[in-house]
């Protein structure tokens, strides 16, 4: 037969060793011959069902049963997504196979070859032949409606040969079909191929149950995803609403000390007029009493008292400044270590580190002296101080301190 080539017709596949090339070539109008050029042998990965629906537009063949002849020669394996490619071309009918021949089988290839045949439609033809030219009379033969199918020697030998394509079939759907629950046909009881049947009966329900197991293990590894998905959701916007809600108490806080502040910032104005007013009518008092003709031992004790007045008001003024950095961390420091201090002798503490005596501390707490020196020795136990430690070098001390 003529034989018909087109670059169209070629596809090169790389692997290991310098690749290889598939071929399709047509043999005579209606004939495709399908073949490796190659000169080592490959491992067959993926199908290229274009090329040959290509080859099949361009040959015109149209609807007519299509007459494939396939040349094994170098193929010593094929993957399973080449086989799964094939089942799905066969049972896809995207192509009509008429017959399908394969010729220059290798050894380690025949059981998968044999398997291909006896697991196809029964409307498609496929045989095995040793080769070229056995396939092509067989592929001629068959076009003429002469018979080309195998003649058994005996009818023990037929039973065996359909018995093992139905055994091959059977796993080639299994496990190119993913048909997990097919009806597999079993021999008589007394057949000695029947524990392989069963076998591979046994091996379809063990490989259904697996994937039914690996099935609902998924769900659940789906199900527990969406919950712990949900519980998080739940978590973060539970996280937010506190947020928001410590925010919102934070701005509260925050407002109610700004207006603390503002309010005492006005009383200490008010505070500051107050002292600069009576210390200027101090002024002008003592300034008056300077002038008086009186006795002069009563004028200097009218003048001491209006000094002293006047001393304690400059005292008050300072006394109520507002609070540097450095005093306000020395306070906090203070009341975290010493949470048992009031607020008056945190204050206390605080003018005794600024080096006010004791007495214009007692007359900024309002009481007596003797009631300041009670005071501060009751403070002197409440830090834990023994007789001989001061006081005050305690609260220097204490500022210097790492937390």
């Amino acid at each position: 037969m003529e034989i018909t080539e087109n670059p169209n017709w070629r596809t090169l596949h790389k692997d290991s060793n310098n690749g290889y090339q598939k071929v399709v070539k047509r043999l005579g109008n209606d004939v495709i011959l399908y073949s490796i050029e190659t000169d080592h042998d490959i491992s067959l990965d993926t199908m290229n069902i274009d090329m040959l629906q290509t080859v099949l537009q361009d040959s015109k063949i149209g609807n007519k049963p299509v007459c494939l002849l396939w040349n094994m020669k170098h193929i010593t394996n094929i993957s399973l997504t080449y086989k799964k490619q094939i089942a799905n071309l066969i049972y896809n009918r995207r192509v009509h196979f008429g017959i399908v021949v394969f010729f220059n089988v290798e050894p380690v290839c025949m059981t998968l070859v044999q398997t291909f045949a006896a697991m196809v439609p029964e409307d498609m033809t496929v045989l095995i032949k040793q080769n070229y030219t056995e396939a092509v009379n067989t592929t001629l033969a068959w076009k003429e409606g002469l018979p080309v199918d195998t003649i058994y020697e005996s009818a023990e030998e037929e039973k065996y040969e359909l018995q093992k394509n139905e055994f091959l079939a059977a796993l080639a759907r299994i496990s190119w079909l993913d048909m997990m629950e097919q009806s597999i046909p079993m021999p008589s009881n007394d057949d000695k191929l029947l524990p392989f049947f069963q076998a591979i009966s046994h091996l379809q329900s063990d490989i259904l149950e697996i994937s039914r197991n690996k099935e609902q293990e998924l769900r659940q590894i789906e199900q527990d995803g969406e919950k712990t998905l949900t519980e998080k959701n739940i978590l973060v916007n539970a996280q937010k609403e506190l947020y928001k809600k410590l925010k919102n108490q934070l701005e509260k806080e925050k407002s109610a000390l700004t207006a603390r502040i503002a309010t005492q910032e006005m009383e200490l104005m008010r505070i500051s007029t107050a002292v600069v007013e009576k210390t200027s009518a101090l002024r002008q008092l003592l300034d008056l009493i300077t002038t008086l003709d009186i006795d002069q031992s009563q004028k200097r004790t009218m003048i001491d008292i209006c000094s002293n007045m006047i001393d304690t008001e400059l005292i008050e003024k300072r006394l109520n400044i507002e609070l540097t950095t450095t005093d306000s961390e020395f306070l906090s420091k203070l009341q975290k270590k010493h949470p048992n201090l009031n607020q008056r002798e945190l204050r206390i503490c605080l003018l005794i580190k600024l080096n006010y005596n004791t007495r214009d501390i007692a007359r900024s707490v309002g009481i007596s002296t003797r009631g300041m020196e009670s005071i501060r020795y009751r403070m002197h136990k409440k830090v834990g101080l023994s007789k001989h430690q001061s006081l005050k070098s305690y609260l220097t001390e204490l500022i210097m301190q790492r937390d």
